[in-house]
């Protein structure tokens, strides 16, 4: 759980007046946002009891006719670029990307840190209000934002996470928190748009009653008019995948589209599925572009948000460009084009992409602006969204291995205080490591030639090439911050701990 320090005192310690504000607000939405939390660890006990998600029984969501509105500063997400909001420089260069948005990261991508939070809500407010820069040393000089109609959003912490040390004795939820502190330090009149929120993490259609109460209270609270504050919500929990509708009417006065965060899902539908034998992942870099258990879903999510005017935005694609590597930047480059292809023909209105190089052609791949007026022809409303992954991809010895790896390199740069890491060519943020510990998880219980004989010998064993492949003037310290990586892994294994965190 991310804690403020020692001796941190609300009324002292944050903008002069927040305590005034926040304290209501946590009295009243911090304790639904805990029952809301425990309701999502009954029904991942029910689906591993046997009682999988499924689609809702029929509802004024569902049959009747309603719209949400998309107003014409985000009408054009053909490409969402995303990054830690704690990275002032990557946060400009975003931002100086062209891309038509830009979704500062208080979430996945960045530590769940005390620094790096107060970090990063500092750099949002300035780049919300175009002043935020950084000193280029190449260069010998002070790069900040220009001009331009990007539509910037910023992803705030989800409902799963708790913030302790705020007020003595208790802890407040963490979404609760973030919104409040931004919408809190704001000036509107300074924004080029509309706050734009970006809603991680949501396991239901329920929820989403908490975010619009949320934002109604905020908008009183601070005097602002109905539209100064606009949602996107990710779609990136198998429970969730059932009831996009219902979600999407719950927040109608707020929301303008839904996002597949492919990598959360994954992880989601492994751990939804943890007991079936025959829900076994292949190897995470091996699986298609149009694997079905994605392709049904891809293509549902656009029917579902056209059908009510909402935007749908395709996922990240993890392979990452290298300016130092021609043969990795041209394969990158190339998969980027074809992922966002697919997404294209599947009506989606736009992607994510999380580097600069990847924007042009990323946009290259929608129709201008949009494709809102278009739905897919579905055989079926309610399409199969676990299809059984037989056949896909190749599951190997060699992969749980590298998945060993590659969580204890992604832990190691986390207790460096990285969110997310290049390694091997992909961006590994916390989905990512948390899908290769339940597919490992998933190796050891259901064994077979990919499992290894020993969880524990295997990471003593990745570890000690890791620190093998370490440059001979390596220190002490990383050494055994490495240790201690691969302990954490481990630990969070076996102990079952797989909930976002």
């Amino acid at each position: 759980m991310n804690v403020a320090p020692a001796g941190f005192v609300l009324g002292r310690d944050l903008p002069p007046g927040f305590a005034e504000f926040y304290l209501p607000l946590h009295a009243r939405f911090t304790p639904e946002a805990q029952r809301l939390a425990a309701a999502r660890r009954v029904r991942l006990e029910r689906s591993l009891a046997g009682d999988r998600p499924n689609y809702l029984s029929p509802s004024a969501a569902t049959t009747t006719a309603w719209r949400v509105d998309v107003p014409d500063w985000c009408r054009d997400q053909r490409n969402q670029m995303t990054g830690p909001a704690d990275d002032a420089e990557l946060v400009v260069k975003m931002l100086n990307s062209g891309a038509p948005g830009v979704m500062l990261d208080l979430e996945d991508s960045m530590v769940n840190r005390w620094d790096h939070a107060m970090l990063g809500h500092r750099n949002v407010v300035r780049a919300l209000y175009g002043t935020l820069s950084y000193d280029d040393r190449k260069r010998n000089a002070t790069v900040g934002i220009a001009p331009s109609t990007t539509a910037v959003w910023t992803r705030v912490r989800g409902l799963h996470l708790m913030q302790g040390g705020v007020i003595e004795g208790e802890t407040t939820s963490a979404s609760l928190f973030d919104c409040a502190l931004l919408v809190y330090s704001l000036d509107y009149q300074r924004l080029q748009h509309p706050l734009g929120i970006y809603i991680p993490k949501s396991e239901s259609a329920q929820e989403a009653l908490w975010w619009s109460a949320l934002f109604d209270a905020l908008r009183a609270a601070k005097g602002w008019e109905p539209g100064s504050i606009r949602a996107m919500a990710l779609v990136e929990s198998h429970p969730l995948a059932y009831e996009m509708e219902e979600f999407l009417y719950n927040l109608r006065d707020y929301i303008v589209g839904l996002n597949l965060g492919r990598w959360d899902y994954m992880a989601s539908l492994i751990h939804f599925n943890l007991d079936d034998a025959n829900w076994l992942l292949p190897d995470r870099n091996t699986i298609p572009l149009d694997v079905p258990f994605f392709q049904n879903l891809r293509t549902l999510l656009p029917e579902i948000a056209h059908r009510h005017g909402a935007l749908a935005i395709g996922g990240m694609t993890a392979l990452y460009p290298s300016r130092e590597d021609p043969a990795l930047n041209a394969r990158a480059l190339d998969v980027l084009a074809r992922d966002k292809q697919n997404e294209a023909a599947c009506l989606m209105d736009g992607a994510w992409t999380g580097h600069p190089d990847q924007n042009a052609i990323a946009v290259a791949q929608f129709p201008a602006p949009n494709q809102l007026e278009r739905r897919p022809q579905l055989a079926d409303a309610h399409p199969d969204l676990r299809p059984i992954p037989h056949g896909v991809g190749t599951t190997t010895l060699a992969g749980t291995r590298a998945a060993v790896r590659t969580v204890i390199r992604y832990r190691n740069g986390v207790l460096e205080g990285r969110g997310a890491s290049l390694l091997d060519g992909y961006m590994e943020d916390l989905a990512t490591d948390r899908i290769y510990r339940l597919m490992i998880a998933q190796r050891m219980r259901f064994p077979g030639d990919y499992t290894p004989a020993s969880l524990t010998a295997t990471f003593d064993e990745e570890l000690d090439r890791i620190l093998s492949e370490l440059p001979p003037d390596a220190g002490l310290e990383t050494r055994a911050r490495y240790r201690r990586a691969r302990e954490l892994s481990e630990h969070l294994i076996l102990t079952g701990a797989f909930d976002p965190i």
